[in-house]
C-alpha cells in the first residue's frame, strides 16, 4: 500500500477507538434483537498463528455484520486455561501452570487486539479462576446429587507421556490428541458421568439449527444406537452366563466360536494360573494400544488366539469354541461377540485365518450357498436353513421371531444397545478443578459444602506428571476435616477433564462476575440458544457433544429452559501450509505478528478470508497476502483521489443519470446485493471480496469525471460500508474522511436498490450433470467467462459439486450453463 496509508498509526488509532469507547459491549436494555455470536474460546498454551485467526476473524466479522444489520450483539471472548494444553506448556517452558497460563492469555489478548477482532470484554473470565472454578465444582455437585457423577474402578486410556487418563473421544489412532503418544489401559477408581442416561435425547437433532450434516452424523456414529438381542450363552462346565449382544438373532444357529474382548474381565480369570497366561497377557496388553477406531475397521488385521475354553450355545446346545481378538471392544455390547463366519465378512476372514467353522444359516433363493465354495461372506437376506423350527422363515422376518422366541424361552432378552460410554472426568493432573469430595472414615463419600467452594490449587506443588495425582503428594491439600463428623478426613486428588470447563462457559458469559449464582437464568433463558457459534470440527464428539449434554442435564435441573446449546454451528477448514496443519513439530507455523507488522492487520484479514471458503481447508501462501495489500491499496488511492470531490455531497441523487452514472450505480448496487448474500448464506467472505475487487476495477475503468458527486458518493460509501466487516480500519478511517463523525459500528448495512440492477440483469438456469440446482442473476452484458464463474460460485451449485473434478462447462447464451462434474 502507498505511503498515504499509514496502516502503523491508523490501525493502533481504530483498536484503541473501539475498545476505549466500549463499541462492542452489549447493552442489556436495548430494544434490538439480541444476536450472540460466539467464538470457541481458546487453550492459552501457545502463541496463535494465522491458523487460529481464520476462527476469530470469521467471528468478528459477522459481529460487525450484525451490529450494522440492527441486532444487539453479544460477542464475549474468554479462556479455556485449565486442562493439559496449558499443564503441558507450562512444563515444556519449565514455569508454574498459573504463571505460564496468564502470560499465554496477555499475548493472546493483545494478539486478538492486533487483528482487529473485538469482543465485549467487560465479560472476560479465565475458567482458571478461582470463582469460575467454585462454580464448575458447584455444578458437579449437582450431577452427584442427581446421579449423574459416580465413581468406579474401569479399564481406562492412559497417556504415559501425560501421565493421565484420557477419555474415548480424546484417543485418536490409538494415540493421545493432545502429545501423539501411544496410549495404554489401566485399571483405576475413576469419576464418571451419566452421559448414556442422555444418549436417546442426543440422537434426537430436530431441536439444532443449521449444523453441519457431517458434525450431526459423528455425533450419530459416536453414540451408536442399534436394536437387537442379548443372549445368555453359558460357560461350558460351570454354567456361567456370558452375555452377548448381537443386531443379528436371524443367524445365531450359525454361531460356531464366540469372541471376547481382550479386556473382558472372564478372560484374566479363566487364563490365570493356565499355561497361557502369559501369552494372552500379552495379547492383551498389545491390543490396549490400537484405537477403538481402528479396532472395528474393516482394514484392521485380525488377530487372536483360543484360550482353552468353550461355550453353549443356548438355542441349540452346541459347544463351540471361545476366543479373544483384537477386533472385539469391551465398551460396545457386552464385550462379547458371537461369531457367525458364514453370514460376518470379519468373522469369515478370521474362521479362514484360523481353521474354524463355518456354516450356513441363511441360503439364496437358488439355494446356491455352500460352505466348502464360499469365498467371502453372505451378508444380504435370505431364508434360514440349519436353524430348527425357524427354517424357511425368511431372515428379516427371523430376526423378531427368533427375538420373541428367545425372550419366551428365557435365553435372551430384546435390547436398544448404545455404543456411546459415560465420559470419564478424572484426571491425575494438577491444573484443572479439583473434584469437590472428601473421604472419610466414618462416613464413606462426602460433598464438599457449597459455603467451602472452591476447593482450589494449592500453589506449591511439584506438577510434573508421575501417573498419580501431584495433588495427592500435597498434605496441607489432602488433609482436611469431614463436613458432616468433623473428623479427620482426605480430600479426592484428581482433577476434572478440562471439557467439564468448556461445557457451560456459554452461559457464564451473560453474568460472568456473578458471586451468588452459577450464572443470571434469565438472561441465560433470553439469550441462548446461541445463535451463532462459530469452531473448528475437531471438536464434533467432544465439546459439541458435551456441550448439548450439560444443556440437557442443567434444563433438567430447573436452571434453564431451552433445550440446545448452539442454534446454528458454523466450522471453519483448517489453513494448512507445505500440505499440513499448521504446528510448531512440523515447523510450517505463520506468525501473524510479522505479517501484521508489514502489512497490517487488514491485509492479513482479507487474504485470510479471501483464500478460499471458509468451511473447507485451505493452503496459505506468504506471497499471495501481497494480493491481498494491492487490492487495499487500490481501495485507498480511489477514495482519496476524488475526496474532495464528493465530501460532503451526500445529498439526494440527480433525478436523471447519465449511462456513466447508471453503470455505476448498477454495479455498486448489484455488490451491495452480492456481498449481502454472500454473507448472509453460510459465510461466502471469499466471494464477497471477490465482487468487492471487482466493483473496483470498474469504478477505475469507468470516466468517474462524467459521475456527479451524489452518485460517486454513494458509491464510496456502499464499498466502504460493504467492506468494513472484513477491513474494518481502513474503512473506518476511510469514512471518517468521507465527512462522517461516527463509527460504522452504528451505521445500518447498506440497502440495495432493485431498479438499479434490474434493467441490465437476466436470469440464468444452472445445472449440474443436466439437472437443474441453482438460478443465478447476472448483467444482461455479461461475458461467457463471467457466467461460467457467477455459476461456480454459487452456494447451491457448489454443494452439489463438492469434491468433484468440474470437466466441461456447456453455455447457452442468455438461457442456461451445464457443469458436468464427476
Amino acid at each position: 500500500m502507498n505511503a498515504e496509508y499509514d496502516f502503523k498509526n491508523i490501525e493502533p488509532k481504530w483498536q484503541k477507538h473501539w475498545r476505549e469507547n466500549k463499541l462492542f459491549k452489549m447493552h442489556e436494555g436495548s430494544p434490538k434483537p439480541p444476536f450472540y455470536c460466539l467464538m470457541m474460546f481458546p487453550y492459552p498454551s501457545a502463541e496463535l498463528h494465522v491458523g487460529h485467526g481464520r476462527n476469530y476473524i470469521i467471528g468478528d466479522v459477522l459481529a460487525r455484520y450484525k451490529m450494522m444489520k440492527g441486532f444487539n450483539v453479544l460477542a464475549p471472548m474468554g479462556w479455556d486455561a485449565f486442562g493439559l494444553p496449558a499443564e503441558n506448556a507450562a512444563i515444556k517452558q519449565n514455569i508454574h501452570p498459573k504463571v505460564s497460563t496468564w502470560n499465554n492469555i496477555h499475548r493472546m489478548k493483545r494478539q486478538l487486539g492486533q487483528w482487529g477482532a473485538e469482543y465485549d470484554w467487560d465479560r472476560e473470565f479465565a475458567s482458571c479462576e478461582p470463582l469460575y472454578c467454585k462454580w464448575t465444582q458447584w455444578l458437579f455437585l449437582q450431577f452427584y446429587k442427581k446421579g449423574l457423577a459416580y465413581k468406579k474402578r474401569a479399564a481406562v486410556n492412559w497417556c504415559p507421556s501425560c501421565a493421565t487418563v484420557l477419555a474415548n473421544e480424546q484417543v485418536i489412532n490409538g494415540e493421545c490428541e493432545r502429545c501423539g503418544s501411544g496410549v495404554t489401559t489401566r485399571d483405576l477408581e475413576q469419576w464418571f458421568f451419566k452421559i448414556t442416561d442422555y444418549a436417546e435425547e442426543l440422537l434426537d437433532m430436530s431441536r439444532l439449527g443449521d449444523w453441519p450434516e457431517r458434525v450431526k452424523a459423528m455425533q450419530t456414529n459416536w453414540i451408536g444406537k442399534s436394536y437387537g438381542v442379548t443372549i445368555d450363552f453359558r460357560l461350558a462346565g460351570t454354567g456361567e452366563a456370558v452375555p452377548c449382544y448381537t443386531t443379528r438373532p436371524d443367524t445365531v444357529f450359525g454361531v460356531t466360536y464366540l469372541v471376547l474382548a481382550p479386556e473382558h474381565p472372564l478372560v484374566e480369570r479363566l487364563t490365570k494360573g493356565t499355561s497361557i497366561e502369559r501369552e494372552v497377557t500379552d495379547f492383551v496388553e498389545r491390543c490396549r494400544r490400537i484405537d477403538r477406531i481402528k479396532r472395528t475397521s474393516a482394514e484392521l488385521v485380525k488377530e487372536g488366539m483360543f484360550i482353552g475354553k468353550h461355550i453353549i450355545n443356548p438355542v441349540n446346545g452346541e459347544r463351540v469354541p471361545l476366543w479373544i481378538a483384537n477386533y472385539a471392544l469391551m465398551e460396545y455390547g457386552t464385550g462379547a461377540v458371537m461369531a457367525v463366519p458364514a453370514h460376518d465378512q470379519r468373522d469369515f476372514d478370521f474362521a479362514k485365518k484360523y481353521g474354524l467353522s463355518i456354516r450356513v444359516v441363511i441360503q439364496k433363493a437358488d439355494g446356491s450357498l455352500h460352505e466348502d465354495t464360499m469365498t467371502a461372506a453372505y451378508e444380504d437376506e435370505g431364508f434360514l436353513v440349519n436353524s430348527g423350527t425357524f427354517n424357511d422363515t425368511p431372515s428379516r422376518e427371523a430376526i423378531e421371531k427368533i427375538g420373541i422366541w428367545m425372550e419366551r424361552e428365557g435365553i435372551g432378552k430384546r435390547t436398544v444397545n448404545y455404543r456411546l460410554r459415560d465420559w470419564l472426568i478424572s484426571r491425575q493432573r494438577y491444573w484443572g478443578a479439583p473434584i469437590p469430595i472428601v473421604y472419610c472414615e466414618n462416613c464413606g463419600m462426602v460433598s464438599v459444602p457449597e459455603k467451602d467452594l472452591p476447593v482450589y490449587l494449592p500453589e506449591t506443588v511439584e506438577f510434573r506428571p508421575t501417573g498419580e495425582s501431584p495433588l495427592a503428594r500435597c498434605p496441607e491439600f489432602v488433609n482436611t476435616t469431614c463436613p458432616t463428623c468433623g473428623r479427620p478426613a482426605k480430600r479426592d486428588t484428581d482433577t476434572m477433564d478440562t471439557f467439564v470447563d468448556s461445557s457451560w462457559y456459554y452461559m457464564r458469559y451473560l453474568s460472568p462476575h456473578d458471586e451468588n449464582r452459577v450464572f443470571d437464568s434469565d438472561l441465560v433463558n433470553k439469550w441462548l440458544p446461541v445463535d451463532q457459534y462459530i469452531g473448528g470440527i475437531e471438536h464434533a464428539i467432544l465439546h459439541l457433544l458435551y456441550s448439548r449434554f450439560f444443556t440437557k442435564v442443567l434444563r433438567d435441573l430447573g436452571l434453564i429452559t431451552f433445550h440446545e446449546p448452539f442454534q446454528n454451528l458454523f466450522t471453519q477448514g483448517m489453513i494448512i501450509k507445505d500440505g499440513a496443519k499448521m504446528s510448531k513439530s512440523k515447523g510450517n507455523v505463520v506468525s501473524p505478528d510479522e505479517l501484521i507488522e508489514k502489512y497490517g492487520a487488514d491485509t492479513v484479514r482479507i487474504y485470510t478470508l479471501f483464500i478460499g471458503p471458509p468451511d473447507k481447508d485451505a493452503e496459505w501462501n506468504d506471497r499471495a497476502v501481497e494480493g491481498a495489500y494491492r487490492f487495499l491499496g487500490r481501495v485507498w488511492r480511489l477514495v482519496h483521489q476524488h475526496l474532495e470531490r464528493v465530501r460532503g455531497s451526500d445529498g439526494p441523487l440527480p433525478s436523471s443519470l447519465n449511462d456513466t452514472e447508471r453503470e455505476l450505480r448498477r454495479i455498486t448496487h448489484s455488490t451491495t446485493r452480492k456481498v449481502t448474500e454472500d454473507i448472509e448464506e453460510r459465510f461466502h467472505f471469499n466471494t464477497a471480496i471477490s465482487a468487492l475487487m471487482e466493483m473496483v476495477n470498474g469504478m477505475y475503468t469507468a470516466d468517474l469525471e462524467q459521475v456527479r458527486p451524489p452518485v460517486l458518493m454513494e458509491a464510496f460509501e456502499k464499498l466502504v460500508a460493504l467492506l468494513y466487516p472484513m477491513a474494518p480500519h481502513i474503512c473506518e478511517e476511510l469514512w471518517s474522511r468521507l465527512g462522517h463523525s461516527d463509527t460504522l459500528l452504528h451505521e445500518p448495512w447498506p440497502p440495495y436498490d432493485k431498479a438499479a440492477i434490474k434493467a441490465e440483469e437476466m436470469v440464468i438456469v444452472v445445472q449440474v450433470n443436466g439437472k437443474v440446482r441453482s438460478r443465478v442473476t447476472v448483467s444482461a452484458d455479461c461475458s461467457e467467462d463471467e457466467l461460467k464463474k457467477a455459476a461456480l460460485d454459487d452456494s447451491k451449485v457448489l454443494s452439489h459439486i463438492d469434491t468433484r473434478n468440474v470437466e466441461k462447462i456447456i453455455v447457452v447464451p442468455k438461457k442456461l450453463v451445464n457443469i458436468v462434474a464427476k
